[in-house]
């Protein structure tokens, strides 16, 4: 989620440098008024799968849906870089950081209310989390994301899915705080396609969603999930830092399967490696920067073009001060 298209970089249209000094000093002053947890300079790394990641000029911390309706209210209205992270999986932090405003959603921004086989939960609520929920009351639908370290928000922005099935299959409806206000949008009207919805093109911020389970017995429920879990973890490298997979998968084939065939498992620019699990991973084995990351993505990418004609598509996305050419 953010609030401006995923390619982001933060910038000060119009302002020379002293006066961005004194407007980030007001709009510090101003988020405090709505937001008790407001920190400057913060150091983005620890609050992103990756490990990896510059400082934030300003990172803003809801306690609550008051507080992040009333932070985003206020900055809809201003001409102010911002970005919306969520539990921070799929999502690469420049090593310069980002400037503007972070507005992380989590914790606090949690509340899941169930209404029979309709869940509605707030932005911040951890999708594994919820789709344990959902497998105690007997109502399938969640399984396939219990292992997606995502937030609700983050994946329905990004449609998230795995075995096959993804958001798009169960979000009946979101509502968004965009500048002109609270409105909901039905699930049908939001361009859901292969990880990625019209939401990523901001400046809507998700609020809640509302999903559509389906009744079913809780033990068939929690059994498909533990199948999907073990599967997961059997193909997937478990333990060092990682942002998901890297890149989408072109159409009619897996972009694992051409990074492994490229011969690319365990290639590595100083602390990112290929994984040897699943080529279609990234690992910060140590120290990884941003940087390393982008170009060990580069290297794969050229060996996949060059083995296949393939030209693969990066599926994280780059948050912060990239050079132009990162992609």
């Amino acid at each position: 989620m953010t609030g401006s298209p995923w390619r982001y970089r933060g910038t000060y249209p119009g302002l020379r440098s002293a006066s961005v000094v004194s407007v980030l000093k007001d709009i510090q002053q101003d988020l405090r008024v709505r937001c008790r947890d407001v920190r400057v300079s913060e150091p983005l790394a620890p609050h992103v799968a990756f490990r990896i990641g510059g400082p934030a000029d300003v990172l803003v911390i809801p306690a609550d849906m008051g507080e992040l309706r009333a932070v985003i209210g206020y900055l809809l209205g201003r001409v102010f870089p911002f970005a919306v992270l969520g539990r921070g999986s799929n999502v690469l932090i420049a090593d310069r950081g980002v400037r503007g405003v972070v507005l992380k959603i989590g914790r606090g921004v949690d509340r899941v209310t169930f209404d029979g086989a309709r869940v509605i939960a707030e932005s911040g609520t951890y999708l594994p989390h919820l789709a344990a929920l959902a497998a105690t009351r007997g109502l399938s639908g969640l399984e396939f994301s219990a292992g997606i370290p995502a937030s609700v928000g983050g994946a329905v922005v990004m449609n998230a899915g795995a075995h096959g099935h993804s958001m798009s299959d169960i979000v009946a409806r979101v509502r968004v705080l965009t500048p002109e206000g609270e409105r909901d949008i039905a699930g049908a009207d939001l361009g859901f396609a292969y990880r990625t919805s019209i939401l990523q093109a901001g400046p809507a911020v998700v609020l809640e969603a509302e999903l559509h389970l389906r009744p079913e017995d809780p033990d068939a429920v929690r059994e498909r999930m533990e199948a999907w879990l073990r599967q997961r973890n059997e193909t997937q490298p478990v333990g060092p830092p990682s942002s998901g997979c890297i890149f989408r998968n072109p159409p009619g084939d897996h972009a694992g399967r051409l990074i492994d065939l490229a011969g690319c498992k365990g290639l590595h620019v100083g602390d990112a490696r290929v994984s040897d699990v699943h080529a279609n991973y990234i690992l910060n084995s140590g120290a990884a920067s941003a940087g390393d990351v982008l170009a060990l993505a580069a290297q794969v990418r050229q060996r996949v073009r060059a083995q296949f004609g393939v030209e693969l598509v990066l599926e994280i996305k780059l948050l912060g001060e990239f050079d132009d050419a990162a992609a």
